[in-house]
């Protein structure tokens, strides 16, 4: 970063949704704690208490924001519970959150160091409900204004992994895999690697199968279809529709990639 240029922003992911102010409360003390941040909500729309699906959600884009940049993440079941708060920092950039894999994404990398978070600063007592705004937020203020990492607690060494993917089997042209997630499309991300589809005329999904594209627009409305999808997976799809909805599919269903042969 050069001088005059405006600092590495936080970024909120939640499942808070934006109907009642609690988003606002984060960004309260954020904005009094580091006043000039920038504050870019990826997300507030992660399916309620679901850690997996915000991990899944951070893991798109959490390399593609600059150096420094710190990923506030409050998706919170175990709220109030014995479960740690911990700040990540993995390269370059850092996270906040709880330590129930949400973070998965960032402990993934060489380089991923982990603290538990101490307490506030100043000190008080947290709510048993809000550790976003009592802690969380307070701990990713303290980063975004430039504060040490190490400050704010001790090492973790056995942080909660992320969901992860599992490996699909078999080869390009031939494979089994399942639907690792659903976006609000309806679209069923699967952990078959798009380069697998090199060879392939049909993704099975169920008793059902689709043809194989390179875009939404190569079928007709309503046809569903597989293709490589932006994270470089097999997604299946159903234009101007719901894969979801239309093969009764969820995370875990399985899929197979036909060759042309079949």
């Amino acid at each position: 970063m050069t001088p005059g240029d405006p600092p590495p922003p936080v970024v909120l992911l939640t499942d808070f949704g934006t109907a009642d102010g609690y988003v606002a409360a984060l960004k309260g003390v954020l904005a009094t704690r580091a006043p000039g941040v920038p504050l870019v909500d990826a997300t507030h729309d992660v399916p309620r208490g679901d850690p997996g699906a915000g991990a899944r959600a951070l893991g798109r884009f959490w390399r593609l924001f600059p150096s420094g940049t710190v990923f506030l993440c409050v998706v919170d079941p175990g709220v109030g519970t014995p479960r740690r708060p911990i700040a990540v920092r993995a390269d370059g950039r850092l996270g906040v959150g709880p330590d129930n894999g949400l973070l998965g994404p960032m402990l993934e990398a060489p380089d991923a160091r982990c603290v538990v978070l101490r307490g506030q600063d100043p000190p008080g007592v947290p709510s048993a409900t809000f550790h976003g705004r009592d802690v969380f937020a307070p701990a990713a203020a303290h980063l975004a204004a430039g504060g040490p990492f190490e400050a704010l607690g001790e090492p973790v060494l056995d942080p909660v992994p992320g969901p992860g993917v599992p490996e699909a089997r078999g080869e390009p042209g031939r494979a089994q895999g399942v639907v690792t997630g659903v976006d609000r499309f309806g679209n069923l991300a699967t952990n078959v690697p798009g380069s697998w589809l090199r060879g392939a005329a049909w993704v099975e999904i169920g008793r059902r199968r689709v043809p194989v594209a390179r875009t939404y627009g190569d079928v007709a409305p309503g046809e569903g279809l597989a293709l490589v999808g932006s994270d470089g997976y097999v997604e299946v799809a159903v234009r101007d529709g719901s894969a979801a909805a239309d093969f009764s599919a969820s995370v875990g269903t399985r899929v197979g990639v036909v060759p042309e042969s079949a």
